[in-house]
């Protein structure tokens, strides 16, 4: 299932990650270093599996990948929640959270797709 033309989601997971990593980094400086963790290692998970899924064997298997990324990015927004409710973390960007939602429509989306295919 490899397709190696410019992909969308896999670009826009990606640079997803790199926003994360920072935001996770301005949570660390101020030693909370256990939600700093949770909050990198689901939000690059998200990218992680999707770009795992372009590897995948077989249809079943590229969208169990996708559901892991689904999941990964629920937990994200659960951590976002989090630190913008809780008066001990810096918020998240705004920018951070609608990117999170489109890329949760788009993973949505192609699990639909993918399942009709």
């Amino acid at each position: 299932m490899r397709n190696d033309k410019d992909n969308l989601i896999v670009k826009l997971t990606f640079e997803f990650a790199l926003k994360i990593i920072a935001y996770s980094e301005e949570i660390r400086q101020t030693n909370r270093f256990e939600m700093a963790s949770q909050i990198f290692r689901s939000g690059t998970s998200i990218g992680a599996n999707i770009k795992e899924a372009q590897n995948a064997e077989s249809r079943a298997d590229f969208i169990h990948k996708f559901k892991i990324a689904a999941k990964e990015a629920d937990e994200l927004n659960y951590w976002l929640m989090l630190c913008e409710k809780s008066e001990f973390y810096p918020n998240p960007k705004e920018e951070l959270l609608k990117e999170l939602h489109a890329i949760n429509l788009i993973v949505s989306k192609i699990i639909s797709s993918s399942k009709k295919a």
